[in-house]
């Protein structure tokens, strides 16, 4: 994996409708809040994020509260984002859209 470039997180980011880049810790992330209407449905989705994440052997940052979840991927690694940042965080919109 590599670390993208300013300019190519900017334009894979406007093509992933819901998710926010912000900078923590001096790299790029991820970050996108899904709404839920109780506080089941927001375990359960999380649930969803971690079964996707331990088969791709990628881990976000997932923070459940009552009716939403913030999830936030990165790479740790590389202190910022890669390709599979991406892909996870659109294979994490379809749990959502299902």
């Amino acid at each position: 994996m590599e670390k993208l470039a300013e300019g190519v997180v900017e334009e894979k980011a406007r093509q992933l409708a819901g998710w926010d880049v912000t900078l923590a810790e001096g790299g790029n992330r991820l970050v996108r809040v899904f709404t839920f209407g109780d506080f089941v449905s927001a375990l359960a989705f999380s649930v969803k994020v971690g079964m996707i994440a331990e088969k791709a052997d990628h881990h976000p940052a997932v923070l459940v509260e009552w009716g939403k979840v913030t999830v936030t991927w990165w790479s740790h690694s590389l202190g910022g984002l890669s390709e599979k940042d991406f892909e996870m965080a659109g294979r994490t919109s379809g749990l959502y859209e299902v």
